[in-house]
């Protein structure tokens, strides 16, 4: 089969913190002397069940490793090296999550933290070739008010090439807050430009999904996976053309499903939706990019060409410029026209498709 991580995709679901190297928070947590939990240092994914006692748990493990960044040159490592992670795994195209907020006070306010990652984008997107481009996210757990701001605040920065802000987004428990107070945040950045792409639809079922599309009309929805238990509302984002960042390694570790072979993936494409895999946090959950293409392929038997179609989902869901996007899609074609390899006389996995078989439509 095809080298996954040759294939050019683009990687539209990642936060700043949770994208850190395993390596990188040990170093900063030295540095610092802060002392970690030992379920951010023993390598294992997090399984949580999906209650709000599950969430709390990730919500102070990831609140852990976020204090442990603490200035200018460790928000520009992550930004680096978030950027070599992905290129290493064939994405072209990075767009990466911050609140600024939680970073502000170590530099000085949230437009120089803002602009801190922008000119670390910038850096690490002609270090690598993979153009990152960056999310300003409100939180749900904060005023609506705060959300109001940092729309501003990315409206000043605007454009989909590296080290731009290309979207606004809203992170955080989808069981907090009420998703209508924050209208007028998403309405300033509608006005400016910049994509819609709030999460929801995970922890909550496709009502939330409703909620989200009828109060933000966004451009993406933040993994949307339980659309699928409602016909009607999946229909919906179809029909709009919404597109959704699907995390498997997410939902399985926040108790959403089971395991991977449960996540609705290709219930979702063969509904027609726009799919965009992600690997949200793999800090916490063990896996990057290419771990969910591989999912894809073994869990729920996508051939090559249909990974070929994943990730060209993925390029048109991006907000990367005309011409990056006719390069990564050129990319695509080439992967897909090589001849895969295999070892010579290996049968593959019972029940694997082969390169060319594919899945059975649902």
């Amino acid at each position: 089969m095809r080298d996954l991580a040759k294939l050019p995709k683009a990687h539209l679901h990642l936060h700043f913190t949770g994208s850190m190297r395993p390596a990188t928070l040990h170093d900063l947590a030295t540095q610092y002397g802060v002392r970690l939990p030992s379920a951010l240092l023993d390598g294992d994914p997090l399984r949580l069940p999906a209650t709000e006692r599950g969430w709390f748990r990730f919500q102070r493990l990831y609140d852990a490793a976020r204090a442990c960044v603490r200035s200018e040159a460790d928000m520009r490592r992550i930004v680096r090296e978030a950027a070599e992670d992905d290129a290493a795994e064939g994405s072209g195209r990075l767009e990466i999550q911050v609140d600024p907020t939680s970073y502000a006070p170590f530099v000085g306010g949230i437009s120089p933290a803002v602009e801190i990652v922008l000119d670390a984008a910038r850096e690490a997107s002609a270090a690598t070739g993979t153009e990152v481009g960056v999310i300003v996210a409100a939180s749900r757990m904060r005023h609506p008010l705060d959300a109001r701001t940092l729309a501003r605040l990315a409206a000043q920065y605007v454009g989909d090439g590296p080290g731009e802000v290309l979207g606004f987004g809203l992170s955080n428990d989808e069981r907090r807050g009420d998703t209508a107070a924050f209208a007028p945040a998403f309405s300033i950045a509608r006005r400016a430009g910049l994509a819609l792409v709030p999460h929801g639809g995970e922890l909550l079922g496709p009502d939330h999904v409703t909620e989200v599309l009828t109060d933000l009309d966004p451009d993406r929805i933040g993994h949307g996976v339980r659309s699928v238990e409602d016909p009607r509302v999946l229909e919906q984002v179809v029909e709009r053309g919404v597109a959704l960042e699907v995390c498997p390694a997410s939902n399985v570790s926040l108790g959403v499903y089971d395991d991977g072979a449960q996540v609705p993936l290709g219930a979702l494409v063969d509904a027609g939706a726009q799919v965009a895999l992600g690997a949200d946090d793999p800090l916490l959950f063990g896996s990057r990019l290419v771990a969910q293409y591989e999912s894809a392929r073994t869990e729920h038997g996508f051939s090559d060409a249909e990974l070929a179609d994943l990730a060209r989902s993925s390029i048109r869901a991006s907000r990367a410029g005309t011409a990056t996007r006719a390069r990564l899609l050129a990319g695509v074609d080439a992967w897909l026209a090589e001849e895969p390899a295999a070892p010579e006389g290996a049968p593959g996995p019972a029940g694997a498709p082969g390169p060319e078989g594919g899945r059975a439509v649902r």
